[in-house]
């Protein structure tokens, strides 16, 4: 199992701008599709404690929950890039 998870939505242009770094950067990662409707978006709430998505986790560095796909790719690309 990957330490990166991403929570996103298909068809959300902010999702594929991070799946898009990821694998710019070769990431392995796991994805979990989430709901539509945001009401129906209770792990992601859990999680990140909004439901609005994209929203990343990985453990290995502590990343519980970010939101928002500007600070997740500044993130990843701190973080792996090279």
């Amino acid at each position: 199992m990957s330490n990166i998870e991403l929570y996103e939505l298909r068809g959300c242009p902010f999702c594929s701008k991070v799946t898009s770094k990821l694998d710019e950067l070769g990431l392995d990662y796991e994805t979990h599709s989430v709901p539509r409707r945001r009401s129906q978006r209770t792990e992601v709430k859990e999680i990140s404690g909004q439901t609005g998505v994209p929203v990343l986790v990985d453990t290995e560095h502590g990343i519980e929950g970010m939101p928002e796909s500007d600070d997740i790719n500044e993130y990843l690309e701190t973080t792996y890039g090279e």
